[in-house]
């Protein structure tokens, strides 16, 4: 024993210099081979994000466009089909989308104008009523109390006065970018429907041509899950907005038609938008018609959830973009804290574009990608989820002509 080298405890048995990487175990190795990758990768997506932050003025108007692009192109192809001018085509598009919008703002305007002296006269009752419950109701709070508490209101916003003149000032600043922005967005959106293929075309230049078809396909079936999403969550948003706006209707509660405007442009952002917005119809509700008509509206508002969440998602998104809640709730949480609403509203498209293209990327044979349609929805899944959806939906077409045929012999 007191001759051995200590070169015949190496590994291997034996001879040469010391490895101090075959001591290590292979499992530690692999994952620390894998942590530095996965740190290198989490730098490389941090990065991105923080150019996208400092440039959000430029960003947001560009991701705005891309989004509203998703939901035009499939009307500029088919009037491209029809023998229409591309360019005439990208006009009456954004003509249509124009015209929506403005009439939807001139709806809601006139409605809320027209609305103001009796919700005035409404909002007035309640408030005396409340006055009345607070101080013959369980908690007995006296007159002089509660003119202490509104007197303490009144020095507060008197207190901050100069505050609010400086918010006000940044919220005139802040209209200014956001037209801007709007401008921005409007001229990107008209590029991206007019010569889209192209831009596409120059992005690709800078992948590497071995890769480049592979890329190619994953781009277009990231688009064509976003064109899928955008139609879902149009559709969603009506439904939404025209449920409970037909339901605050019959209850009685003024301004229905702004509401269901808010609950429609809420419905953007999935299951937290609906359901902030509704809440605001539950209060508007409970100020201008009273606790019955508030829980009959909180009510309504919920059973229009149920109808999105276990209806509506399911069959206008599950197919082409299969995203579970939690991932869904996750990304709308980590887009409100890097950008406001605005991220809220881009988290979950940019998450369903993610998950397309690195599906495609890993499951996808060799394609041409002129084989992939990236305005039609069902592009949006790789090539073996498509099949297996087919084979699926030939085997349940299958056994309802077997139960057919079964029916038709008893009888």
């Amino acid at each position: 024993m007191a001759n051995r080298k200590d070169s015949d405890f190496l590994p291997g048995g034996g001879s040469g210099s010391r490895d101090a990487a075959r001591a290590v175990p292979w499992s530690l190795r692999v994952a620390a081979a894998v942590s530095w990758r996965f740190l290198l990768v989490l730098a490389g997506v941090g990065a991105i994000a923080w150019v996208l932050g400092y440039l959000a003025e430029v960003a947001i108007p560009v991701g705005i466009a891309l989004l509203v692009s998703a939901l035009f192109a499939p009307l500029v192809g088919r009037l491209e089909r029809w023998k229409v001018p591309r360019g005439l085509a990208v006009v009456i598009a954004i003509v249509v989308g124009l015209a929506a919008v403005g009439g939807v703002l001139t709806l809601v305007i006139t409605t809320v104008i027209a609305a103001l002296p009796q919700l005035q006269s409404r909002v007035t009752a309640s408030l005396t009523s409340i006055n009345d419950w607070l101080q013959s109701g369980p908690l007995h709070l006296s007159h002089d109390q509660l003119q202490q508490w509104l007197d303490n209101a009144l020095s507060t916003v008197n207190g901050n006065s100069a505050e609010l003149t400086g918010k006000a000032v940044q919220t005139l600043s802040t209209i200014g970018t956001t037209l801007t922005q709007a401008l921005l967005a409007l001229f990107t959106l008209i590029f991206f429907l007019y010569s889209g293929p192209q831009i596409w075309s120059f992005v690709l230049r800078g992948v590497p041509r071995d890769v480049r078809d592979q890329v190619d396909v994953a781009g277009r079936r990231g688009f064509a899950s976003l064109v899928s999403y955008v139609r879902a969550t149009v559709a969603v948003a009506c439904v939404d907005a025209v449920c409970i706006g037909v339901g605050i209707w019959i209850v009685g509660v003024p301004l229905a038609v702004p509401l269901a405007a808010l609950i429609f442009i809420g419905a953007f952002v999935p299951i937290i938008g609906a359901v902030a917005t509704g809440a605001i119809a539950v209060l508007v509700a409970l100020v201008a018609n009273g606790f019955i008509a508030a829980v009959i509206v909180l009510a309504i508002l919920i059973g229009v959830m149920q109808l999105e969440s276990h209806v509506l998602q399911p069959f206008l998104l599950g197919r082409a973009v299969r995203l579970h809640p939690l991932a869904v709730v996750l990304a709308i949480a980590v887009g409100l804290v890097v950008s406001g609403i605005i991220g809220a509203l881009l988290a979950v498209p940019i998450l369903a574009v993610i998950k397309s293209a690195i599906g495609s990327m890993l499951r996808d044979p060799d394609l041409d990608p002129s084989e992939v349609n990236a305005l039609r929805p069902g592009s949006a899944r790789p090539l073996p989820d498509q099949q297996a959806a087919a084979s699926e939906k030939a085997e349940k077409a299958e056994e309802k002509a077997e139960a057919k045929a079964e029916k038709r012999n008893d009888a």
